[in-house]
């Protein structure tokens, strides 16, 4: 039986609340750096143009600054839009998108709220949305079974979740250069924050009773011109480690340079590779609602008492 390794794992504990200072840090400038993160929302949504699908409540966990919201508002145009972000300051930048001029024309934001929260415990209200949105979210979760449950909770029977996360071989390069780097410690530290197998995701959706889980993978290989642009674009990100057995003290002069000259070793062409492995996945809330009994009862047509 696969069980979710970051419930299990205390080496995959996150601190919320240095998850939420760090995409505060982040908002301003986050959308100069987040390409992969636009890119990868504008697949999502392709996807979910191929599904007959007419919500009308959107919830969008991990809204940040309001990209992908803003979108669904025009994909789904009678849907009221619910953003939903651990971070205060992203939620500000997504008030904020497309300047008055826009609002005017499209009047987005009558139809858009706002939720400061954690996806692992929604202020969401029981079977009250059709559709659920997230997008490179997940990775910041701690308990995936117990997300998944929630999103069922909150899913009309029948509704769509449609999501993308990160998955282990992302940042693998930079992973294996720190462990390069660390094999002549004495004490190892995660440097590089650990993300959940495709496969252990399915099986969370299976344990939290959502329903025809689909899964794919997507490999996205990014260059730069040198290890320390990588380091200051996940910074800006808010997308560095955030694993409470992290290392809290400050990482040592020689044991960067190190790493750095490991992560040498793999330039290519001039550039430094850099994978991201995307895992994408969709699943229904159940059309019968956990704990709800169905009785079927045969119906005689020949008997005109039961006909309408």
């Amino acid at each position: 039986m696969t069980t979710n390794r970051l419930s299990q794992n205390p080496l995959h504990k996150l601190e919320k609340l240095r998850v939420r200072q760090s995409f505060d840090a982040a908002a301003e400038h986050y959308d100069d750096v987040a390409v992969l993160q636009r890119e990868i929302g504008e697949r999502i949504l392709e996807r979910l143009e191929l599904v007959r699908l007419e919500p009308c409540t959107i919830l969008d966990i991990g809204a940040g600054t309001g990209v992908c919201s803003q979108a669904l508002g025009r994909q789904y145009k009678k849907a009221h839009i619910v953003s939903l972000d651990l971070a205060p300051r992203m939620l500000q930048h997504a008030r904020q998108r497309g300047g008055w001029l826009h609002k005017q024309l499209n009047k987005w934001t009558a139809k858009n709220s706002y939720v400061c929260a954690d996806a692992e415990q929604l202020p969401i209200a029981d079977h009250s949305v059709e559709l659920i949105f997230s997008n490179a979210t997940l990775q910041w979760c701690d308990d995936l079974e117990h997300t998944f449950s929630e999103f069922r909770r909150v899913l009309k029977p029948g509704g769509l979740l449609m999501f993308s996360t990160f998955g282990p071989d992302t940042l693998k390069e930079l992973r294996q250069s720190w462990q390069a780097a660390d094999a002549t410690a004495s004490r190892g530290a995660v440097h590089v924050h650990d993300f959940v197998d495709m496969h252990d995701i399915g099986d969370a959706m299976l344990r939290a009773s959502l329903a025809d889980p689909v899964m794919d993978v997507e490999n996205f290989t990014l260059t730069y011109p040198d290890v320390y642009q990588l380091m200051r674009e996940l910074k800006t990100l808010g997308a560095h480690n955030m694993a409470s057995e992290r290392r809290h003290t400050l990482t040592g002069k020689t044991r960067l340079k190190n790493m750095a000259a490991a992560y040498e070793k793999l330039r290519h062409q001039g550039t430094l590779p850099v994978t991201y492995e995307v895992v994408y996945g969709h699943a229904w809330a159940p059309l019968t609602r956990k704990n709800e009994v169905t009785v079927n009862m045969p119906v005689n047509p020949m008997n005109p008492g039961l006909r309408r």
